[in-house]
């Protein structure tokens, strides 16, 4: 990957995206930097000729299709997608309101799956390309309260493993970007809580959304943004990437309790062929 490759990224309005945006235009990139609001963006962009900014919401087939165009018309043609864009929701899976929750998985999943796909021919043709799947700790592990968000992200990393495999072999290489806690708006405005309650959750639910420490999580964005960008540049790029100390010892504590557990089971696991 060099500075002539072409940036695609999705949900640049806050957060993660938008400072990723922000960091691959000044490193020189072209950066086709897209928002289902293009009047958030407009200042990201100004007049640099390297940049593109585009309205594109990922549920919507049809802006899929228009932004791309006007990418490939722009730039040539896009090298690195990052499937940035994505909202969180709070609430027991109980008390989750099943509208609410398949609107998150329309832009979390589906939405990311939908500009993977409509990348992928350009990426497949010209034998090479990077595909950033935004996830989360919360992919790895799971936490009460926000089950739903939980398994959204559980979803892009199964489908990201599934696809690094088969795309390997035209040199596209898939990324699976793993944060905890950073300072950006996904807590705040970029996320939902559910409209029901049900008083017998309140002490657990309540103890993990209340810790959630809006504006004073550890993870530095800018940080964030300049790993993401040394992935890219790297020439053996890791399929999964933990960012923040939390995520990295919230995922150690989880894989080392679930291989003792594999281990104590396996003779229970074995016994179960012919």
């Amino acid at each position: 990957m060099n500075k002539k490759n072409v940036w695609f990224i999705t949900g640049c309005s806050t957060g993660f995206g938008r400072e990723l945006a922000e960091a691959t235009i000044k490193a020189g990139y072209s950066v086709v930097v897209t928002a289902r609001n293009i009047n958030s963006i407009s200042d990201l962009v100004g007049d640099a000729p390297n940049a593109l900014a585009l309205e594109l919401d990922v549920t919507k087939d049809d802006q899929i299709e228009k932004a791309l165009t006007s990418a490939v018309e722009k730039f040539g043609g896009i090298d690195v997608l990052v499937n940035n864009a994505g909202i969180g929701y709070f609430g027991s899976v109980e008390e989750s309101v099943e509208e609410e929750t398949r609107k998150m998985f329309e832009i979390n999943f589906w939405g990311l799956m939908h500009m993977t796909n409509a990348v992928l021919p350009q990426m497949r043709s010209q034998r090479s390309g990077h595909i950033i799947n935004i996830s989360s700790i919360g992919g790895l592990a799971s936490f009460p309260g926000v089950g739903y968000y939980n398994a959204s992200k559980y979803a892009v990393e199964g489908v990201s493993e599934g696809l690094a495999q088969e795309v390997e072999p035209f040199n596209i290489r898939v990324t699976l970007i793993e944060p905890s806690g950073f300072r950006t708006d996904w807590s705040g405005r970029s996320a939902a809580r559910t409209t029901s309650s049900i008083e017998e959750y309140k002490p657990l639910v309540s103890d993990f959304v209340n810790g959630v420490n809006h504006g004073k999580e550890p993870g530095d964005p800018k940080k964030l943004a300049s790993a993401i960008i040394n992935v890219v540049e790297s020439p053996n790029p890791p399929q999964r990437l933990l960012l923040g100390s939390d995520a990295y010892h919230i995922a150690v504590n989880k894989f080392t309790k679930l291989l003792q557990q594999i281990e104590d089971s396996k003779s229970v696991s074995i016994g179960a062929d012919f």
